[in-house]
Protein backbone atom coordinates (compact mmCIF):
# COMPACT_ATOMS: atom_id res chain seq x y z
CA UNK A 1 0.00 0.00 0.00
CA UNK A 2 1.07 3.36 -1.16
CA UNK A 3 2.18 6.02 1.89
CA UNK A 4 0.73 9.43 1.72
CA UNK A 5 3.73 10.50 0.31
CA UNK A 6 4.06 8.13 -2.53
CA UNK A 7 1.28 9.04 -3.79
CA UNK A 8 1.97 13.13 -3.81
CA UNK A 9 4.97 12.44 -5.15
CA UNK A 10 3.68 10.60 -8.24
CA UNK A 11 1.19 13.51 -8.68
CA UNK A 12 2.73 15.84 -11.22
CA UNK A 13 2.23 19.23 -9.76
CA UNK A 14 1.11 18.19 -6.35
CA UNK A 15 0.45 21.61 -4.09
CA UNK A 16 -1.30 20.76 -0.98
CA UNK A 17 -1.61 24.88 -0.46
CA UNK A 18 -3.27 25.55 -3.67
CA UNK A 19 -4.27 21.88 -4.93
CA UNK A 20 -6.74 21.57 -8.39
CA UNK A 21 -9.70 19.91 -7.83
CA UNK A 22 -9.29 18.23 -10.96
CA UNK A 23 -6.24 16.09 -9.30
CA UNK A 24 -8.03 15.25 -6.30
CA UNK A 25 -9.93 12.36 -7.73
CA UNK A 26 -6.24 11.04 -9.12
CA UNK A 27 -4.88 10.80 -5.50
CA UNK A 28 -8.19 9.25 -3.76
CA UNK A 29 -7.98 6.88 -6.08
CA UNK A 30 -4.76 5.33 -5.14
CA UNK A 31 -5.30 6.47 -1.32
CA UNK A 32 -8.40 3.76 -1.24
CA UNK A 33 -8.80 0.24 -1.70
CA UNK A 34 -11.50 -1.85 -2.35
CA UNK A 35 -13.11 -4.26 0.23
CA UNK A 36 -12.72 -7.52 -0.66
CA UNK A 37 -14.92 -9.41 1.62
CA UNK A 38 -17.87 -11.60 -0.15
CA UNK A 39 -20.94 -12.58 0.93
CA UNK A 40 -24.27 -14.45 -0.33
CA UNK A 41 -27.88 -12.42 -0.28
CA UNK A 42 -30.38 -12.90 -1.98
CA UNK A 43 -32.28 -10.53 -4.67
CA UNK A 44 -34.64 -8.56 -2.14
CA UNK A 45 -31.20 -7.52 0.06
CA UNK A 46 -29.36 -6.89 -3.32
CA UNK A 47 -30.60 -3.23 -3.72
CA UNK A 48 -27.40 -0.59 -4.28
CA UNK A 49 -24.96 -3.80 -3.61
CA UNK A 50 -22.01 -4.71 -5.76
CA UNK A 51 -21.60 -7.73 -7.73
CA UNK A 52 -18.44 -9.62 -6.30
CA UNK A 53 -18.80 -12.33 -9.68
CA UNK A 54 -19.91 -11.92 -13.20
CA UNK A 55 -23.33 -13.46 -13.75
CA UNK A 56 -23.65 -15.81 -16.44
CA UNK A 57 -26.90 -16.37 -18.12
CA UNK A 58 -27.90 -20.28 -17.37
CA UNK A 59 -30.54 -19.88 -20.28
CA UNK A 60 -31.53 -17.71 -23.34
CA UNK A 61 -33.84 -14.72 -22.37
CA UNK A 62 -36.47 -15.11 -24.03
CA UNK A 63 -36.11 -19.17 -24.08
CA UNK A 64 -38.21 -19.14 -26.88
CA UNK A 65 -39.90 -17.51 -29.96
CA UNK A 66 -42.62 -15.31 -28.79
CA UNK A 67 -45.18 -12.65 -29.96
CA UNK A 68 -44.36 -9.17 -28.98
CA UNK A 69 -47.83 -8.01 -28.90
CA UNK A 70 -52.14 -9.46 -29.14
CA UNK A 71 -52.58 -10.07 -32.27
CA UNK A 72 -52.92 -13.43 -34.97
CA UNK A 73 -49.48 -15.02 -35.86
CA UNK A 74 -48.84 -16.92 -39.39
CA UNK A 75 -45.97 -17.35 -42.26
CA UNK A 76 -44.74 -13.98 -43.04
CA UNK A 77 -43.96 -15.37 -46.43
CA UNK A 78 -47.32 -14.93 -47.75
CA UNK A 79 -47.27 -11.02 -47.24
CA UNK A 80 -47.73 -9.33 -50.57
CA UNK A 81 -46.79 -5.89 -51.44
CA UNK A 82 -49.76 -5.15 -53.62
CA UNK A 83 -52.62 -7.58 -52.85
CA UNK A 84 -55.00 -8.00 -49.30
CA UNK A 85 -53.94 -11.23 -47.41
CA UNK A 86 -56.83 -12.89 -46.44
CA UNK A 87 -56.15 -15.94 -43.32
CA UNK A 88 -58.43 -18.18 -42.02
CA UNK A 89 -58.19 -18.33 -37.82
CA UNK A 90 -57.97 -21.69 -36.50
CA UNK A 91 -57.12 -21.61 -33.16
CA UNK A 92 -55.84 -19.55 -30.04
CA UNK A 93 -52.17 -19.23 -28.64
CA UNK A 94 -51.83 -18.23 -24.82
CA UNK A 95 -49.22 -17.13 -23.30
CA UNK A 96 -47.39 -19.88 -20.85
CA UNK A 97 -49.43 -22.90 -23.03
CA UNK A 98 -47.59 -23.90 -26.13
CA UNK A 99 -50.05 -24.46 -29.08
CA UNK A 100 -50.02 -27.86 -30.42
CA UNK A 101 -51.08 -28.48 -33.91
CA UNK A 102 -50.34 -27.71 -37.65
CA UNK A 103 -50.72 -24.53 -39.56
CA UNK A 104 -51.20 -24.51 -43.31
CA UNK A 105 -51.19 -22.24 -46.17
CA UNK A 106 -53.69 -19.54 -45.45
CA UNK A 107 -54.28 -20.24 -41.68
CA UNK A 108 -53.51 -17.97 -38.92
CA UNK A 109 -53.41 -18.16 -35.03
CA UNK A 110 -54.92 -15.88 -32.88
CA UNK A 111 -51.90 -15.15 -30.29
CA UNK A 112 -51.30 -13.05 -26.97
CA UNK A 113 -48.12 -11.01 -25.95
CA UNK A 114 -45.77 -13.89 -24.52
CA UNK A 115 -47.24 -16.91 -26.41
CA UNK A 116 -45.13 -19.40 -27.88
CA UNK A 117 -44.37 -18.49 -31.63
CA UNK A 118 -45.97 -21.79 -33.18
CA UNK A 119 -43.47 -24.02 -35.52
CA UNK A 120 -43.17 -22.37 -39.12
CA UNK A 121 -44.95 -19.12 -37.59
CA UNK A 122 -42.65 -16.02 -38.02
CA UNK A 123 -44.78 -12.79 -38.19
CA UNK A 124 -47.70 -11.13 -35.72
CA UNK A 125 -49.87 -8.61 -37.13
CA UNK A 126 -50.88 -6.63 -34.04
CA UNK A 127 -54.68 -7.09 -33.80
CA UNK A 128 -56.01 -3.20 -34.54
CA UNK A 129 -54.44 -3.93 -37.85
CA UNK A 130 -56.73 -6.42 -39.23
CA UNK A 131 -60.76 -6.36 -40.38
CA UNK A 132 -62.29 -9.33 -38.96
CA UNK A 133 -65.07 -10.47 -41.47
CA UNK A 134 -68.72 -10.71 -39.85
CA UNK A 135 -68.39 -14.36 -38.21
CA UNK A 136 -64.84 -13.74 -36.72
CA UNK A 137 -63.32 -16.54 -38.88
CA UNK A 138 -61.00 -14.42 -41.39
CA UNK A 139 -58.69 -11.64 -40.85
CA UNK A 140 -57.59 -9.16 -43.84
CA UNK A 141 -54.32 -7.69 -43.64
CA UNK A 142 -53.98 -4.48 -46.22
CA UNK A 143 -51.00 -4.44 -47.88
CA UNK A 144 -47.45 -2.42 -47.00
CA UNK A 145 -49.01 -2.17 -43.35
CA UNK A 146 -46.51 -5.37 -42.44
CA UNK A 147 -42.99 -7.18 -42.96
CA UNK A 148 -42.57 -10.69 -42.36
CA UNK A 149 -40.64 -11.21 -39.56
CA UNK A 150 -42.41 -8.26 -37.51
CA UNK A 151 -43.78 -8.32 -33.80
CA UNK A 152 -41.95 -11.56 -32.98
CA UNK A 153 -39.63 -11.70 -29.97
CA UNK A 154 -36.93 -14.33 -31.12
CA UNK A 155 -35.06 -16.77 -28.32
CA UNK A 156 -32.43 -15.36 -26.76
CA UNK A 157 -33.12 -11.83 -28.39
CA UNK A 158 -32.08 -10.33 -24.69
CA UNK A 159 -29.72 -13.19 -23.50
CA UNK A 160 -28.31 -15.82 -24.85
CA UNK A 161 -27.43 -18.74 -22.71
CA UNK A 162 -24.13 -18.85 -21.80
CA UNK A 163 -23.05 -14.91 -21.95
CA UNK A 164 -22.17 -12.36 -19.46
CA UNK A 165 -25.82 -10.71 -17.88
CA UNK A 166 -24.04 -8.74 -15.24
CA UNK A 167 -20.28 -8.07 -14.64
CA UNK A 168 -18.20 -8.24 -11.28
CA UNK A 169 -18.68 -4.49 -10.23
CA UNK A 170 -21.67 -3.66 -11.36
CA UNK A 171 -23.91 -2.06 -9.07
CA UNK A 172 -27.53 -3.62 -8.62
CA UNK A 173 -30.28 -1.22 -9.28
CA UNK A 174 -33.36 -1.96 -9.28
CA UNK A 175 -33.36 -2.86 -13.43
CA UNK A 176 -30.42 -5.35 -12.63
CA UNK A 177 -32.50 -7.07 -9.73
CA UNK A 178 -35.22 -7.45 -12.69
CA UNK A 179 -32.70 -9.07 -14.71
CA UNK A 180 -31.06 -11.69 -12.58
CA UNK A 181 -34.84 -12.65 -11.68
CA UNK A 182 -35.65 -12.87 -15.36
CA UNK A 183 -32.56 -15.68 -15.31
CA UNK A 184 -34.01 -17.65 -12.38
CA UNK A 185 -31.45 -16.70 -10.15
CA UNK A 186 -32.07 -16.55 -6.45
CA UNK A 187 -29.04 -15.32 -4.97
CA UNK A 188 -25.79 -12.98 -6.13
CA UNK A 189 -22.47 -12.76 -4.06
CA UNK A 190 -21.47 -9.05 -3.65
CA UNK A 191 -19.17 -7.40 -1.53
CA UNK A 192 -19.88 -6.76 2.20
CA UNK A 193 -21.31 -3.36 2.88
CA UNK A 194 -18.35 -0.75 3.28
CA UNK A 195 -18.40 1.07 7.01
CA UNK A 196 -18.62 4.68 7.33
CA UNK A 197 -18.17 6.30 10.47
CA UNK A 198 -18.99 9.98 10.69
CA UNK A 199 -19.53 12.98 13.27
CA UNK A 200 -19.44 16.83 13.34
CA UNK A 201 -17.59 18.82 15.27
CA UNK A 202 -17.30 22.20 17.05
CA UNK A 203 -18.62 23.55 20.48
CA UNK A 204 -21.12 25.72 18.23
CA UNK A 205 -23.10 22.75 17.39
CA UNK A 206 -26.39 21.71 18.40
CA UNK A 207 -28.24 18.50 18.55
CA UNK A 208 -31.32 18.00 17.39
CA UNK A 209 -33.41 18.47 20.56
CA UNK A 210 -31.19 20.56 22.43
CA UNK A 211 -32.18 24.26 23.30
CA UNK A 212 -31.11 27.10 21.11
CA UNK A 213 -28.53 29.52 22.41
CA UNK A 214 -26.75 32.60 20.91
CA UNK A 215 -23.40 31.99 18.63
CA UNK A 216 -24.88 28.09 18.12
CA UNK A 217 -25.88 26.13 14.69
CA UNK A 218 -28.29 23.02 14.45
CA UNK A 219 -25.79 20.95 12.84
CA UNK A 220 -27.33 19.28 9.33
CA UNK A 221 -24.29 17.74 7.81
CA UNK A 222 -24.99 14.57 9.97
CA UNK A 223 -28.27 14.26 8.36
CA UNK A 224 -26.82 14.97 4.64
CA UNK A 225 -24.14 12.73 5.06
CA UNK A 226 -26.08 9.83 6.09
CA UNK A 227 -28.77 10.00 3.12
CA UNK A 228 -25.69 10.36 0.56
CA UNK A 229 -24.49 7.33 2.67
CA UNK A 230 -27.61 5.75 2.84
CA UNK A 231 -28.79 6.12 -1.07
CA UNK A 232 -25.01 4.45 -2.07
CA UNK A 233 -25.23 1.25 0.10
CA UNK A 234 -23.01 2.06 2.92
CA UNK A 235 -23.15 0.74 6.44
CA UNK A 236 -23.37 4.42 8.41
CA UNK A 237 -22.02 4.59 11.74
CA UNK A 238 -23.56 7.69 13.04
CA UNK A 239 -21.72 9.21 15.91
CA UNK A 240 -23.64 12.62 16.79
CA UNK A 241 -21.79 15.67 17.61
CA UNK A 242 -18.18 15.67 19.07
CA UNK A 243 -17.09 18.90 21.27
CA UNK A 244 -13.58 20.41 20.84
CA UNK A 245 -12.24 18.43 23.68
CA UNK A 246 -9.25 16.59 23.32
CA UNK A 247 -9.67 13.41 25.20
CA UNK A 248 -13.75 13.36 23.40
CA UNK A 249 -11.71 13.81 19.99
CA UNK A 250 -9.55 11.30 20.25
CA UNK A 251 -12.07 8.91 21.94
CA UNK A 252 -14.47 9.48 18.88
CA UNK A 253 -11.34 9.34 16.00
CA UNK A 254 -10.47 6.11 17.88
CA UNK A 255 -13.53 4.34 17.88
CA UNK A 256 -14.40 5.44 14.66
CA UNK A 257 -10.87 3.67 13.05
CA UNK A 258 -11.56 0.73 14.73
CA UNK A 259 -14.83 0.29 13.67
CA UNK A 260 -15.14 1.35 9.93
CA UNK A 261 -13.41 1.26 6.94
CA UNK A 262 -13.82 4.94 6.29
CA UNK A 263 -14.60 8.09 8.69
CA UNK A 264 -15.88 11.21 7.23
CA UNK A 265 -16.03 14.40 9.77
CA UNK A 266 -17.01 17.94 8.78
CA UNK A 267 -15.23 20.83 10.57
CA UNK A 268 -12.07 21.46 12.09
CA UNK A 269 -9.80 21.11 9.01
CA UNK A 270 -8.89 24.99 8.37
CA UNK A 271 -5.37 25.98 8.58
CA UNK A 272 -5.13 28.05 11.94
CA UNK A 273 -8.40 27.01 13.90
CA UNK A 274 -8.64 27.25 17.40
CA UNK A 275 -9.09 23.68 18.02
CA UNK A 276 -7.68 20.54 18.23
CA UNK A 277 -9.67 18.59 15.32
CA UNK A 278 -5.65 18.46 12.76
CA UNK A 279 -3.61 17.27 15.81
CA UNK A 280 -5.65 14.51 16.33
CA UNK A 281 -5.90 13.64 13.01
CA UNK A 282 -1.98 13.96 12.57
CA UNK A 283 -1.46 11.77 16.10
CA UNK A 284 -3.42 8.52 14.72
CA UNK A 285 -1.98 8.29 11.35
CA UNK A 286 0.82 7.82 13.03
CA UNK A 287 -0.35 4.62 14.62
CA UNK A 288 -0.87 2.72 10.98
CA UNK A 289 0.60 -1.09 11.83
CA UNK A 290 2.10 -1.22 8.48
CA UNK A 291 3.25 2.26 7.73
CA UNK A 292 1.24 3.58 5.52
CA UNK A 293 -0.97 5.91 7.66
CA UNK A 294 -1.08 9.92 6.94
CA UNK A 295 -3.16 12.92 6.78
CA UNK A 296 -3.03 15.36 4.18
CA UNK A 297 -4.69 19.05 4.83
CA UNK A 298 -5.53 20.80 1.32
CA UNK A 299 -6.28 23.93 0.39
CA UNK A 300 -7.97 23.02 -2.80
CA UNK A 301 -8.32 25.71 -5.43
CA UNK A 302 -12.17 25.49 -5.55
CA UNK A 303 -15.66 26.93 -4.56
CA UNK A 304 -16.89 26.20 -2.07
CA UNK A 305 -14.81 23.33 -0.28
CA UNK A 306 -11.33 24.88 -0.09
CA UNK A 307 -9.99 23.02 3.16
CA UNK A 308 -10.11 19.35 3.26
CA UNK A 309 -8.23 16.87 4.80
CA UNK A 310 -7.67 13.23 3.81
CA UNK A 311 -5.20 10.49 4.97
CA UNK A 312 -5.02 6.67 6.54
CA UNK A 313 -5.32 6.81 10.35
CA UNK A 314 -5.79 3.93 13.28
CA UNK A 315 -4.26 1.07 13.21
CA UNK A 316 -6.38 -0.50 10.67
CA UNK A 317 -5.38 2.64 8.25
CA UNK A 318 -9.27 3.65 7.84
CA UNK A 319 -9.61 6.32 4.93
CA UNK A 320 -10.10 9.74 6.42
CA UNK A 321 -12.11 12.41 4.50
CA UNK A 322 -12.26 15.33 6.77
CA UNK A 323 -14.33 17.98 5.42
CA UNK A 324 -15.34 21.10 5.45
CA UNK A 325 -18.03 22.49 7.68
CA UNK A 326 -20.65 24.87 5.90
CA UNK A 327 -22.75 22.64 4.68
CA UNK A 328 -23.15 23.12 1.31
CA UNK A 329 -19.19 22.82 1.29
CA UNK A 330 -20.04 19.07 2.64
CA UNK A 331 -22.08 18.27 0.47
CA UNK A 332 -19.81 18.99 -2.93
CA UNK A 333 -17.02 17.86 -1.66
CA UNK A 334 -18.54 14.65 -1.00
CA UNK A 335 -20.00 14.62 -4.88
CA UNK A 336 -17.14 15.82 -5.70
CA UNK A 337 -14.31 13.46 -4.50
CA UNK A 338 -15.60 11.24 -1.34
CA UNK A 339 -18.37 9.74 -3.40
CA UNK A 340 -15.82 8.65 -6.44
CA UNK A 341 -13.87 7.51 -3.66
CA UNK A 342 -16.08 5.18 -1.71
CA UNK A 343 -17.43 3.36 -5.21
CA UNK A 344 -13.85 2.50 -5.56
CA UNK A 345 -13.72 0.76 -2.02
CA UNK A 346 -17.30 -0.94 -2.71
CA UNK A 347 -15.45 -2.39 -5.91
CA UNK A 348 -18.11 -0.66 -7.62
CA UNK A 349 -17.02 -0.06 -11.86
CA UNK A 350 -19.59 2.86 -11.47
CA UNK A 351 -18.02 6.06 -12.47
CA UNK A 352 -18.89 9.23 -11.37
CA UNK A 353 -21.95 10.82 -12.63
CA UNK A 354 -21.20 12.01 -16.61
CA UNK A 355 -20.86 16.42 -17.13
CA UNK A 356 -24.32 17.25 -19.17
CA UNK A 357 -24.23 20.38 -21.47
CA UNK A 358 -26.79 22.91 -21.36
CA UNK A 359 -27.28 26.58 -22.10
CA UNK A 360 -26.42 29.06 -19.39
CA UNK A 361 -29.38 31.99 -19.23
CA UNK A 362 -27.25 34.13 -17.16
CA UNK A 363 -24.30 35.81 -17.11
CA UNK A 364 -21.37 34.12 -14.43
CA UNK A 365 -18.51 36.02 -13.34
CA UNK A 366 -15.65 33.45 -13.33
CA UNK A 367 -11.85 34.23 -12.77
CA UNK A 368 -9.63 31.38 -13.99
CA UNK A 369 -7.96 29.96 -11.28
CA UNK A 370 -9.94 27.70 -9.15
CA UNK A 371 -13.32 25.19 -9.67
CA UNK A 372 -16.61 26.50 -8.82
CA UNK A 373 -19.46 24.07 -7.94
CA UNK A 374 -22.57 26.37 -8.31
CA UNK A 375 -26.16 24.97 -7.19
CA UNK A 376 -28.16 25.16 -11.09
CA UNK A 377 -31.64 24.73 -12.37
CA UNK A 378 -31.87 22.43 -15.57
CA UNK A 379 -34.92 23.03 -17.52
CA UNK A 380 -35.71 21.58 -21.39
CA UNK A 381 -36.09 24.58 -23.51
CA UNK A 382 -38.83 24.85 -26.60
CA UNK A 383 -35.97 23.57 -28.87
CA UNK A 384 -35.57 20.54 -26.86
CA UNK A 385 -32.25 21.49 -25.41
CA UNK A 386 -30.98 21.80 -21.81
CA UNK A 387 -30.80 24.96 -20.12
CA UNK A 388 -29.43 26.10 -16.56
CA UNK A 389 -29.37 28.63 -14.70
CA UNK A 390 -28.13 29.50 -10.70
CA UNK A 391 -30.59 29.31 -7.90
CA UNK A 392 -28.97 32.94 -6.81
CA UNK A 393 -27.09 33.77 -3.83
CA UNK A 394 -23.92 30.99 -3.58
CA UNK A 395 -23.02 31.03 -0.36
CA UNK A 396 -21.21 28.16 1.44
CA UNK A 397 -23.69 28.08 4.18
CA UNK A 398 -27.16 28.70 2.06
CA UNK A 399 -28.41 25.17 2.42
CA UNK A 400 -32.01 25.79 0.60
CA UNK A 401 -30.08 26.23 -2.61
CA UNK A 402 -29.31 22.57 -2.57
CA UNK A 403 -33.21 21.57 -2.25
CA UNK A 404 -33.91 23.89 -4.96
CA UNK A 405 -30.96 22.53 -7.25
CA UNK A 406 -31.09 19.66 -9.39
CA UNK A 407 -27.29 20.04 -10.12
CA UNK A 408 -24.35 21.87 -9.56
CA UNK A 409 -22.88 23.89 -12.39
CA UNK A 410 -19.31 23.00 -12.90
CA UNK A 411 -16.87 25.77 -14.05
CA UNK A 412 -13.37 24.42 -14.51
CA UNK A 413 -10.10 26.13 -13.59
CA UNK A 414 -8.91 27.66 -16.14
CA UNK A 415 -12.23 28.21 -17.22
CA UNK A 416 -13.33 32.47 -17.18
CA UNK A 417 -16.69 33.98 -17.00
CA UNK A 418 -19.97 32.65 -18.82
CA UNK A 419 -22.25 34.55 -21.41
CA UNK A 420 -25.60 33.88 -21.68
CA UNK A 421 -26.10 31.57 -24.37
CA UNK A 422 -22.34 29.80 -23.37
CA UNK A 423 -22.72 25.36 -23.03
CA UNK A 424 -21.28 24.42 -19.52
CA UNK A 425 -21.09 21.52 -17.30
CA UNK A 426 -23.79 20.22 -15.39
CA UNK A 427 -23.45 17.41 -12.56
CA UNK A 428 -26.70 16.30 -12.16
CA UNK A 429 -28.00 15.29 -8.75
CA UNK A 430 -30.92 12.87 -9.41
CA UNK A 431 -30.15 9.13 -7.75
CA UNK A 432 -27.17 10.67 -6.19
CA UNK A 433 -28.56 13.62 -3.44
Amino acid sequence: MKSIDQIAAELAGYDPNSLRADKVNAFLAELVSPVVDIETIGLFDGLNRVLAHDIISPISVPPHDNSAMDGFAFDGAQLSISNTLELKIIGTALAGNAWQGVIGHGECLKIMTGAIMPEGLDTVVPQEMVVLNAEKTHITIAPKVLQQGDNRRKTGEDLQQGSPALLKGAHLTPAALGLIASLGVPTVKVYRKVRVAYFSTGDEILSLGDAPREGAVYDSNRYTVFGLLTRMGCEVIDMGVVRDEPALLEAAFVDAANAADAIITSGGVSVGEADYTRAMMKKLASESSDGSGGVAFWRIAMRPGRPMAVGRIGTKSSVLFGLPGNPVAVMVTFLAFVRPALLRMMGSSASSPPLLKARSTEAIRKKPGRTEYQRGTVTTALDGTLEVKTTGSQGSGVLSSMVQANGLIVLHHDQSSVEIGDEIDVMMFDGVI
